[in-house]
């Protein structure tokens, strides 16, 4: 909730640029359009690789209980994986607006370097060559890891649009609702499988690397 629905707002006020500029003439309207649709996909990705840092946490963290809140904001490496963010968002807006192709590349190629942040504890620039190395080889694994959970997420944010629209009409609160709930509900499960697949990439590549932490069952 404290990453995304500050994102959905932001979300929600690039679409409604989007749909006022287009009373403002041609010119403006098609440079207000993609600076909006760069935006939305911006803030989309952005918070993918810093929750997913969060979650890495979470699943691989010492023995005994899991951590608090406040512990893991403590252990966070905010610095590297807000830089993270912010070139991985650059790289993968490049590719999409330039040819849809080399963004798709990017985005698989470095979508793990968020969790190898955390996981690993390497710098930025470590992170985005070790995402490379991670994903050699296994291109269409990570692509079958990440696409369908896109696909269901676009197809989710939909369903919450469409339920929001109903309930409080094509307004902003609306579109920042819909927004909102559809990082909630699916950003988790993107990053849980994100974390998980970077584990088995490395164990895989090197044959040892950073444990899952299991609770123990109670009997």
């Amino acid at each position: 909730m404290l990453v995304f629905v500050p994102l959905g707002l932001l979300e929600s006020l690039s679409l409604n640029a989007e749909l006022d500029s287009r009373d403002f003439g041609s010119g403006l309207a098609v440079v207000g359009i993609v600076a909006a649709a760069l935006a939305i996909v911006g803030t989309s990705l952005f918070g993918e690789v810093f929750y997913s840092g969060v979650v890495a946490v979470f699943l691989t963290h010492g023995g005994g209980e899991p951590p608090t809140l406040r512990e893991v904001s403590r252990q966070l490496a905010y610095g590297r994986l807000i830089a993270v963010d912010l070139i991985f968002v650059a790289i993968v807006v490049a590719g999409l607006a330039l040819l849809v192709v080399p963004g798709v590349l990017a985005y698989v190629w470095f979508g793990l370097a968020g969790p190898v942040v955390e996981t690993e504890r390497r710098g930025v620039r470590a992170a985005f060559a070790r995402s490379r190395r991670l994903v050699r080889g296994r291109f269409w694994l990570v692509l079958a890891v990440v696409a369908p959970i896109e696909l269901g997420s676009e197809a989710i944010g939909s369903l919450a649009t469409a339920f929001s629209e109903q309930l409080l009409g094509h307004t902003l609160v609306a579109e920042w609702l819909a927004a909102s709930l559809a990082n909630v509900v699916i950003t988790p499960v993107f990053a849980i499988a994100l974390v998980l697949l970077t584990l088995a990439l490395i164990a895989e590549k090197d044959g040892s690397g950073p444990r899952l932490h299991s609770s123990p069952v109670r009997p």
